[in-house]
């Protein structure tokens, strides 16, 4: 004698939804987010902006050596679980994030600006003159 046994796939769904992890297909522990940089140049100098979306102002930081500029954020989690909640998945990232470039010539340092609004941070970034050659007369 054999045994049938009735299932219901509805509720073999439903049933096991909150129990098991909820998969989305991917794992966000390995991947984390790039900087996006757009970089213009212009006779006066260069535009930087960089993307930074849920970065506080206070937490980045800007690096100019010569014509080096180096960009770095952090992101600080803030935990606020109530009473009773448990997180069953988090896909935000919360760490550090860096991006360096070279640019063609060196940038004067103290003409160079920041702005951050919106998520985005805008550098102005101006060109430091060429020291014009002297031509000494013999006498």
């Amino acid at each position: 004698m054999s045994n049938i046994i009735r299932r219901d796939p509805f509720s073999d769904l439903f049933r096991g939804f909150f129990v098991r992890p909820i998969d989305f297909g991917f794992d966000s522990a390995l991947e984390s987010p790039e900087m996006r940089v757009d970089v213009k140049e212009n006779a006066d100098g260069y535009q930087v902006q960089a993307e930074l979306p849920g970065i506080k102002k206070e937490d980045i930081h800007v690096q100019i050596d010569g014509p080096r500029v180096s960009i770095t954020a952090e992101r600080k989690q803030e935990r606020q679980e109530k009473d009773g909640e448990r997180v069953l998945r988090t896909e935000r990232y919360f760490g550090r994030v860096s991006r360096s470039f070279q640019l063609s010539q060196d940038v004067d340092e103290a003409g160079a600006s920041a702005r951050f609004n919106d998520g985005v941070l805008e550098l102005t970034l101006p060109k430091k003159t060429q020291a014009q050659a002297k031509r000494l007369t013999i006498s």
